[in-house]
């Protein structure tokens, strides 16, 4: 197939191939399957694909949401000073809604509960997501306190918005020293003397690995964040041209949770967030990336302490020959009576009946720090380890915490292939690059 419109046959635009996609004549593949062909054997040109659709599922700190919503009749309070969402704190303003009856909330992603340690934003975002109701409970500027409980469906105004997502990939951590320590990258306390490994990012799925030099992925890129569709607004906090992230929005009333959550770490919950974004092949040359493997792409392993690199290992270290999904066997479970992975399960995914254990994958993260807690070893796969060489001494490293969930990042890939070839997700041309400043 002829996969440009002009003379040359080595380029095309965004609105030329948003006309093959409606003319049903364009070439639509996920990341996954372009990888999967690259390792059969397979040559891909540039007149075999027209759009890639990638994507990533990880923890994504830079989270907030933006909401307004009416708490009482007009002139019941002058206007509130402190909201706390299922206890969650939230920012009141900026606008103060004098004698509304309204709120208008910031509600950070990594902000706690004050009533639950292990309950955060992440959380809270999630049950509203799924349609749950919240409650809300607010003190007002004369000092009087009362409670209410509402549901997304009565928020008019719901809007989630990224300060940094979707990293071009990111690190994998060690603790060199001595003591464990407790840090957002990892359900336990970090163990010590090299004796485990954690890391994030879903290596040749990644959007930015698939386009590093943001030539289709700017202000105005229509994306999919956790399922809604939302647009990047652009460079997100600490980007840089080396190492990109983005900012974005999207309106919640039209996510799905089972792309969001909270995931508690023992220095507290984070967030979850799942992007999915098309990359349309404009000219040949961007074919040098799109066809990256894992084994391709640096992974650097750093120090937890202060990010000092160690070695540079690559994805396809801990994604290569790697299970993506978590497998449970409950006639393997023997029913501890105080379960280690209930115990450290970071999504609440596992939980306890008469008989055992139950592993409810909808909620499962496939982490996979079950498998080196459980003592009767009915959580199973393959995390594998690397061998990295620190002060000249060789030494294979165990992997015990993943904090990206590449299984549903490939079937967010594949959701939004779907929508773009049915219509239902247009490819847009950024308004303007990103740029950086300094």
């Amino acid at each position: 197939m002829n996969g440009a419109f002009d003379d040359t046959g080595t380029s095309r635009t965004i609105p030329e191939i948003q006309d093959k996609i409606d003319a049903g004549d364009a070439v639509v593949l996920t990341a996954t399957e372009i990888s999967a062909r690259i390792r059969a054997g397979e040559e891909i040109g540039f007149e075999d694909v027209d759009v890639v659709t990638t994507a990533t599922r990880g923890i994504m700190s830079g989270t907030y949401a933006v909401l307004s919503f009416k708490v009482s009749e007009p002139d019941s309070f002058v206007r509130a000073s402190e909201v706390l969402l299922n206890g969650v704190p939230a920012v009141v303003g900026p606008c103060p809604n004098e004698r509304l009856g309204v709120l208008d909330l910031i509600v950070l992603g990594t902000a706690h509960s004050e009533l639950n340690p292990d309950y955060g934003g992440g959380h809270l975002f999630r049950e509203m997501v799924e349609g749950k109701t919240i409650k809300v409970d607010v003190t007002t500027s004369e000092g009087n306190r009362f409670s209410v409980e509402t549901r997304l469906s009565e928020i008019p105004y719901a809007k989630l918005h990224a300060t940094r997502h979707a990293f071009k990939n990111y690190r994998a951590f060690v603790n060199p020293g001595k003591e464990p320590i407790n840090t957002i990258f990892h359900a336990l306390p970090f163990e010590g003397e090299f004796k485990e490994m954690t890391f994030c990012g879903c290596g040749e799925l990644n959007p930015i690995e698939n386009d590093p030099g943001l030539e289709t992925i700017g202000i105005g890129t229509r994306v999919l964040l956790n399922g809604a569709d939302g647009f990047v607004t652009g460079a997100g906090t600490r980007s840089a041209p080396d190492n990109p992230n983005l900012t974005g929005f999207a309106d919640m009333h039209d996510m799905l949770p089972e792309y969001m959550g909270g995931f508690v770490t023992s220095a507290g919950p984070e967030i979850i967030n799942t992007w999915a974004v098309p990359i349309p092949i404009l000219h040949e040359g961007m074919l040098e990336n799109i066809l990256k493997l894992d084994k391709e792409i640096p992974l650097k392993l750093v120090d937890l302490a202060g990010r000092i690199p160690l070695c540079e290992i690559t994805y396809g270290d801990v994604w290569d020959n790697a299970d993506l999904n978590i497998e449970y066997e409950p006639g393997k479970c023997i029913n501890c009576k105080d379960c280690l992975v209930i115990e450290a399960c970071p999504m609440g995914a596992v939980s306890r009946e008469e008989n055992g254990a139950v592993h409810r994958p909808e909620f499962c993260f496939n982490c996979g720090l079950c498998i080196s807690r459980c003592r009767g070893e009915a959580f199973t796969a393959n995390l594998g380890s690397v061998r990295c060489a620190t002060g000249g001494c060789p030494r294979d490293i165990k992997v015990t915490l993943r904090q990206s969930d590449r299984a549903r990042a490939i079937i967010a890939a594949e959701e939004l292939k779907g929508k773009v070839l049915t219509g239902r997700f247009r490819l847009t041309e950024p308004v303007e690059k990103i740029s950086w400043r300094g």
